[in-house]
């Protein structure tokens, strides 16, 4: 009777185990199919608004109304131009994170020189930008070991992040970028003065379509800016493709700063 006791309430805790842990499977599936729809809806959401700027600019440009008004139509034109190439831009990122994920996507670091590229971000960032924007610089390390192509797409996401979460009450927009040398590594802070990111999300704010599942169903708070949630965690796998770490820190209501940690520029390289 002992041993058939023993027996069975072994067998009722693998029966309870089992039912645990289906019950957690069935939890992570739910979590999964739930962001899969948060990110549909999200997706929609965001394009939505640049497909209706583009056919409403097609429209007047299509029925002549503009013909006598040339300034004003190739402003039009431009707006189109614009909205298409953001479409565009963020049906890349989709097909470059998609490559990322399963390591089809090969990194060719070079020694990058990171001045001329913010410069260059920033001039295009400027028009968007709802205040001044001022960029000060620290550059210790000139040059960083990074891929030309790639690379110029992490600093624009997390630029235009500053840019877009700029402080209601701030008077400019503040950006300071600064690297120094680590070791055999190249740190580089990217800090602004914006609205800062609460302590509870630092840790997932590079998960894949977090924003979206975020902010489903609901307007953004305090005017901050509806999307897919790909930017961050676009930059998270072009840095750890690159062999680097990156992390955020901040104090919300006053700055976000992220710290990147690349490899050395190799001698050769230098050369």
């Amino acid at each position: 009777m002992g041993l058939l006791l023993a027996a069975t309430a072994v067998m009722m805790l693998f029966v309870i185990y089992c039912i645990v842990w289906q019950v957690k499977i069935l939890r992570r599936m739910s979590r999964v199919l739930r962001i899969r729809e948060d990110f549909s809806y999200a997706m929609v959401h965001d394009m939505k608004t640049p497909l209706s700027s583009i056919i409403m600019t097609v429209e007047l440009l299509h029925q002549g109304r503009l013909d006598d008004k040339p300034q004003l139509r190739e402003r039009y034109f431009s707006i189109a131009e614009a909205e298409a190439r953001h479409l565009l831009a963020l049906t890349n990122k989709v097909l470059i994170l998609s490559k990322l994920e399963h390591h089809r996507l090969r990194m060719n670091p070079e020694a990058l020189p990171l001045r001329p590229v913010v410069e260059e971000l920033a001039v295009r960032l400027a028009p968007r930008c709802p205040k001044p924007l001022r960029i000060s610089y620290d550059l210790q390390v000139p040059d960083i070991h990074a891929d030309a192509e790639h690379w110029p797409e992490v600093m624009q996401n997390l630029l235009d992040n500053a840019v877009k979460y700029t402080r209601p009450d701030a008077e400019a927009v503040e950006i300071h970028v600064s690297t120094h040398a680590e070791g055999r590594h190249t740190e580089l802070r990217i800090r602004d003065n914006g609205r800062g990111i609460p302590r509870r999300h630092l840790h997932t704010i590079f998960d894949k379509y977090e924003r979206a599942s975020a902010e489903r169903g609901r307007q953004p708070q305090d005017g901050a800016p509806a999307g897919f949630g790909l930017g961050l965690s676009f930059v998270h796998q072009v840095v750890r493709a690159h062999g680097g770490t990156i992390r955020a820190e901040s104090e919300e209501g006053k700055w976000t700063e992220f710290v990147i940690r690349l490899p050395e520029i190799q001698e050769k390289e230098k050369e």
